[in-house]
Parts: structure tokens; C-alpha cells; sequence
């Protein structure tokens, strides 16, 4: 029996349809859930069969509100597991303690975290960044590291050109942290995430 999956994003969803693509994950993905209603990952959901809606940020008074109605949508869908496909929004401890949560960050993860990370290193002038696969905790970006994979800097890159050469590895890292997932091969031992075979 393969494990249940809801996806959560924020955008234009080529990370979650990097997911879709895969028939070899070992789970399928039940929904995906956008915090805005124009997020374009709603249609590609909807155009890979996948229940997609949105819980939007906007329609709620406060935070704790918002995130008690996303609670409620996640839970209905009983999933082993919760990805963030590119999803802006912070979530709670007690989210992220209730269900297992996969995060992909477009840095080296400790290096450069939160939501500009890729013009963060370029303003750092780093040589190297990459694509981090985390769990997610409380703290932002401070999860235990599932997989790295590391991407050079050009010396004419752009936030662009350099987010897109980041996006491939996502493409590839995500689904593979995922399946490993699926097929119960993490280990997850105070910091460190041990790959089993």
C-alpha cells in the first residue's frame, strides 16, 4: 500500500509536477493545497487528475485562523506525508509536528536560508550553492538534511539563470527524497538523516 501524499505550494508548481511525472514514488499524492487562489499549481493538479484547492491566506482574519482551516484541509486528506513545493508560507510547530514534512530549498542548507536564498548567494559572491531536501521543523530551514546536491555560480548569472539551473536539481532531488520516504528508508536521528538501504 503506497503512502498518501498532499502537497503544499505556493506558485507556478514545476516542483509538484516534477511529483506528478513520477509513477515510481511509492504514494500517490492525494490533493494539493495552494495558499492563493491564482497559484498556477492548481491547474496542473486539476490537469494530472489530483484534487486541488486553495485555502487563501487572504480570506482569513489572522495567521492562526488561516492555518486552522489548512490543518483541517490537510487532515481530511489523511496524509503520511506533507511536501512543500515551493510553498511562502511559515508553518507552525504543531503543523509540522502533526505530519512528517518534506521541504526543497533552492541553497546548501545552512547556508543562505529563507525565501531569497538564491539572491542571497549571489550577493555573497559563493561559488558553489545547490538544492537542499530538509525536513521541516519549527525554525525556518533548520530541518534535518535528507539530500544535497550542489549547483556552481557562473560569474553572469543572474537570480534567473541561476534559479533555473536550481529548479533541474530540484526536479530530481525532490522525488527522490520523497521516494525514499515512501519506501521507509529514513532514519531520522537527532540531526542526521541516515539513508538506509
Amino acid at each position: 500500500m503506497g503512502k498518501r501524499l498532499v502537497v503544499l505550494a505556493s506558485g507556478h508548481g514545476s516542483n509538484a509536477q516534477a511529483l506528478f511525472d513520477r509513477d515510481d514514488l511509492g504514494g500517490d499524492v492525494a490533493a494539493v493545497v495552494a495558499d492563493v487562489a491564482e497559484a498556477r499549481v492548481l491547474h496542473r493538479a486539476e490537469a494530472a487528475g489530483i484534487e486541488a484547492l486553495c485555502v487563501d491566506r487572504h480570506a482569513y482574519g489572522d495567521r492562526s485562523e488561516w492555518e486552522a482551516a489548512l490543518v483541517e484541509a490537510v487532515a481530511h486528506r489523511t496524509p503520511d506525508l506533507v511536501i512543500l513545493a515551493g510553498f511562502m508560507r511559515i508553518l507552525s510547530g504543531a503543523f509540522v509536528r502533526r505530519w512528517p514534512t518534506l521541504n526543497v530549498h533552492p541553497s546548501l542548507l545552512p547556508s543562505f536560508p529563507g525565501a531569497h536564498a538564491v539572491e542571497d548567494a549571489l550577493a555573497h559572491g559563493v561559488k558553489l550553492t545547490g538544492v537542499t531536501v530538509h525536513f521541516v521543523v519549527e525554525e525556518v530551514d533548520a530541518g534535518p538534511i535528507v539530500m544535497q546536491e550542489a549547483v556552481g555560480v557562473e560569474p553572469d548569472d543572474t537570480p534567473e539563470t541561476l534559479h533555473n539551473r536550481l529548479k533541474a536539481v530540484e526536479h530530481r532531488l525532490l522525488p527522490a527524497a520523497v521516494g525514499l520516504f515512501c519506501a521507509d528508508r529514513l532514519d531520522v536521528v537527532g540531526r542526521n538523516v541516515r539513508i538506509k538501504p
